[in-house]
């Protein structure tokens, strides 16, 4: 299948959330990631923009009664760049996992910046 859209990690958050997963979670996140990068519309159900932020997107995982969600954002050039990611333990995500994506997002860019 072919790439639309290539996926790249910030710093190691995304690999050591995604280590500490079981081999059922981790195939189902390969599975979303494998959408994303070739699908040109990715349903919501799996892929979310955050409301009240601007450009920060959580990929959604489910597995079971379980829920995951990886934090991402665009870059230019159909980059897709994953930032930290979680179990998701309550209804709303909790605000403290939004905010420290929205740092890694910010400090994403401005170290691109200064590249």
């Amino acid at each position: 299948m072919e790439k639309i859209r290539n996926i790249i990690f910030y710093k190691s958050y995304f690999q050591e959330f995604y280590l500490e997963q079981d081999e059922i979670v981790r195939t189902k996140i390969n599975y979303v990631l494998k959408l994303i990068q070739t699908q040109r519309k990715v349903p919501a159900k799996f892929l979310k923009h955050i409301e009240g932020t601007t450009g920060l997107y959580e990929i959604r995982i489910e597995v079971g009664s379980n829920i995951y969600r990886i934090f991402c954002c665009n870059d230019k050039g159909a980059v897709v760049v994953l930032f930290n990611g979680f179990e998701k333990k309550s209804q709303k995500t909790p605000r403290v996992e939004i905010e420290k994506a929205k740092a890694l997002m910010s400090e994403y860019f401005k170290n691109k910046e200064e590249d």
